[in-house]
């Protein structure tokens, strides 16, 4: 099957996906963290009973609904790529990628989508606390539709919690707590939701300082920087830390994500992490050019980032596809890696049994069907690989991991600058003599939805050709569609999806030069 596809499908559909996903990240981060902060505002306002809480709070309300409105269009025809543009990935893995997905639409989108109407329409026309409860519970909604989708993304980069079933040919679900609950899941969920908190926050601040810059609305600027700075830095502190549990769990369950990350071809014991490099143009795995132009490192920082031990050894690309190095496996147990070219033979040999045990019980064979399934469940590990032909399939685009990397590490570290001088600055009544820092401040914007972006580079093209980590790559994943179906798909997505953005940016701008209508009501 696999050798009569035209690769292009492959490529186009990956784009497609690709597409649609970062069209979708660019709405999805805000609606996180900007129902929280709205929660947070109407809090103050029933708490305190000042109405400018309340006009405060209605304002960022309008901004969270033209945001949650259109960033619902992308979140739909991302679903449905799964069936059209990746049916063999559906069947393969429906029975566990689909449960989260309907946790997800039956209870968090149901949940979000209903107390929405009343956080909208209901002022006035429900008792105070029940309308903040009904805040809360969007905010909690959103954010719990994020952990499904997270938790599903997860299981891709780490298959826990499944069997595969030869009869059906699917991997089914056995135990939905390893799933929700992977170290891969629980990370990628944290990681994500507070860096979408920070994302919202430096949003709030941005449109905040334009008022100050021009002189309106100073009351309603300076609480909502108050309450955005505080949430900000909270939120960006534990990004680190959920990055930190990040990459343990990328060094541990991807090597290559991590080699990737680094650019770094050739491992060692007490690597260095390199904050400043440029990765060698054209550089090939087994060539002798040096890796790099340039590089500033920290030493044996990277070691302590993916094992807390500044002596451990990182294998580089070279040593994952050579083997040969001994590392834990899933039991703690010391092992020797194998090499590329032995995972892809095993992964045939996975590939080769589960047809010959179709075979045998098509026949009736009993006998043979479970000497075959014995070989199947004794390479099922390494699967995927026996898709492949080349072990050099299985790196990643190295410097467009490596920069993404060093873009939101970097932008990472500079909001927590940010904010903390931000929240100084409020305090200390000095903010708007600051017009540099208010100026900044709106720049900060687009760094976010970058800093945002980059990341999920890091985590899905780091990981190819994976669409399951070892058990399914790209190329078998894919619906046997023409590549002229995806091309028109394609161009009319990024039209759709351009004209969207576009749309959502001018009712934004024509919202914010408006600002908050007088009064609470």
């Amino acid at each position: 099957m696999i050798d009569s596809l035209d690769i292009s499908v492959v490529s186009w559909s990956k784009a497609q996906f690709a597409l649609t996903a970062m069209y979708h990240w660019i709405f999805v981060p805000l609606t996180l963290g900007l129902a929280f902060i709205i929660a947070f505002m109407e809090t103050l306002y029933v708490k305190t009973g000042d109405e400018e809480w309340k006009k405060i709070t209605k304002y960022w309300m309008t901004l969270f609904g033209i945001n949650f409105a259109i960033g619902i269009a992308t979140g739909i025809i991302l679903e449905f790529e799964f069936g059209t543009n990746w049916s063999n990935y559906s069947w393969f893995v429906g029975d566990i990628f689909g449960a989260p997905l309907a946790i997800e639409g039956i209870m968090a989108f149901f949940m979000e989508t209903t107390f929405i109407a009343v956080m909208f329409f209901g002022w006035n026309k429900v008792s105070k606390r029940f309308h903040l409860i009904s805040t809360w519970l969007v905010a909690i909604g959103a954010n719990l539709s994020a952990l499904w989708i997270l938790v599903a993304n997860a299981w891709m980069q780490y298959p826990a919690g499944m069997h595969f079933n030869p009869d059906t040919v699917r991997n089914e679900m056995v135990n939905f707590w390893e799933v929700l609950f992977s170290p891969v899941a629980v990370n990628k969920f944290l990681h994500t939701i507070t860096s979408s908190f920070l994302l919202a926050s430096v949003f709030v601040i941005g449109i905040s300082a334009w008022y100050m810059l021009k002189g309106r609305h100073i009351l309603l600027a300076k609480r909502s920087i108050i309450i955005a700075s505080v949430f900000g830095l909270i939120s960006s502190v534990f990004v680190g830390f959920t990055g930190d549990g990040s990459a343990i769990e990328v060094a541990h369950k991807q090597p290559m994500k991590l080699a990737a990350m680094e650019g770094l071809y050739k491992g060692s014991e007490g690597v260095g992490l390199i904050a400043i490099g440029m990765p060698t143009p054209g550089k090939v795995y087994n060539d002798n050019k040096d890796p790099y132009i340039f590089k500033i490192q920290i030493p044996k920082m990277l070691s302590i980032l993916g094992y807390h031990d500044k002596d451990a050894f990182v294998p580089g690309i070279t040593d994952i596809i050579d083997g040969g190095y001994t590392y834990k496996n899933k039991n703690g147990e010391e092992v020797v890696a194998p090499s590329t070219a032995q995972k892809i033979e095993k992964g045939k040999l996975a590939i080769q049994a589960l047809a010959d045990y179709t075979t045998s019980s098509a026949e009736g064979n009993k006998e043979m069907m479970a000497y075959h399934k014995n070989i199947l469940n004794e390479n099922f590990e390494y699967f995927g690989y026996g898709y492949l032909k080349d072990p050099a399939s299985t790196i990643p685009n190295v410097p467009l991991v490596f920069y993404s990397f060093r873009v939101m590490v970097g932008l990472g570290l500079l909001f927590i600058v940010f904010f903390g001088l931000i929240l100084f600055l409020v305090l200390e009544k000095n903010l708007e003599q600051k017009r540099w820092l208010l100026k900044t401040s709106i720049f900060m914007i687009p760094l976010a939805y970058l800093a945002s972006q980059a990341g999920w580079i890091v985590a899905e093209v780091g990981r190819q050709p994976w669409v399951i980590q070892d058990i399914l790559p790209t190329s078998a994943a894919v619906s046997n569609i023409g590549v002229g179906a995806v091309q028109v798909t394609f161009f009319l997505f990024f039209i759709i999806f351009t004209i969207l953005l576009i749309a959502e940016l001018k009712i934004m701008f024509k919202q914010i030069k408006l600002g908050p209508k007088e009064g609470g009501n």
